[in-house]
C-alpha cells in the first residue's frame, strides 16, 4: 500500500469525534497567506476544550506523514484525502462550530466540503454562535439547503 492510499484509510476510518460545541475550521487553501490558521491556532490557545481536525487522531496521523496542504495550490490528490476526513469531522459534530474562514475560496474545502456538511448537519445548529444558514449566506457561491 502506497502513501496516499495509507492517507485514504487514516481519513476513511480513523477517530475523528469531539465533544459538543468544539470544532474549530480555518480555510486557507488558495488563499495569499495562512492568516485564517494563525488565527485558528490563537483561539485554540485560549480555548483548550476546542478541536481542529489536525488535533483528532485522523488528523495527527495525516500530519505526521506530512500531508499538511498549505496555502497555495494544494495538489488534488491531497486535497481529496483533507476532504474525506473533514466530511466525516463535521457529520460527527455538534453545537457551534467556530469558524476562521474570511474570504474562503469557492474550491477551499470549506466552502465545496465543510459547509454544505453542516447546513445538512441536524446536530449542528450555529456557525460562530450565528444561525449556520444566515452564516452561510455571506458564501454566495455556496448553494444553500
Amino acid at each position: 500500500m502506497n502513501d496516499l492510499e495509507k492517507a485514504r484509510q487514516i481519513a476513511l476510518y480513523d477517530d475523528v469525534s469531539t465533544p459538543p460545541d468544539s470544532v474549530v475550521l480555518y480555510s486557507i487553501s488558495y488563499q495569499p497567506t495562512d492568516e485564517n490558521k494563525q488565527m485558528a491556532l490563537r483561539y485554540m490557545k485560549t480555548h483548550p476544550e476546542a478541536y481542529m481536525l489536525d488535533d483528532t487522531k485522523c488528523g495527527q496521523k495525516l500530519m505526521s506523514m506530512g500531508l499538511e496542504t498549505g496555502n497555495k495550490n494544494p495538489p488534488a490528490e491531497l486535497m481529496k484525502i483533507w476532504a474525506i476526513a473533514s466530511r466525516r469531522f463535521i457529520l460527527a459534530a455538534s453545537g457551534n462550530v467556530t469558524a476562521f474562514v474570511q474570504n474562503a475560496d469557492r474550491r477551499s474545502t470549506f466552502c465545496s466540503v465543510e459547509l454544505p456538511l453542516i447546513l445538512e448537519n441536524k446536530q449542528i445548529l450555529s456557525i460562530n454562535h450565528i444561525d449556520k444558514y444566515q452564516f452561510a449566506s455571506q458564501f454566495s457561491a455556496i448553494e444553500t439547503i
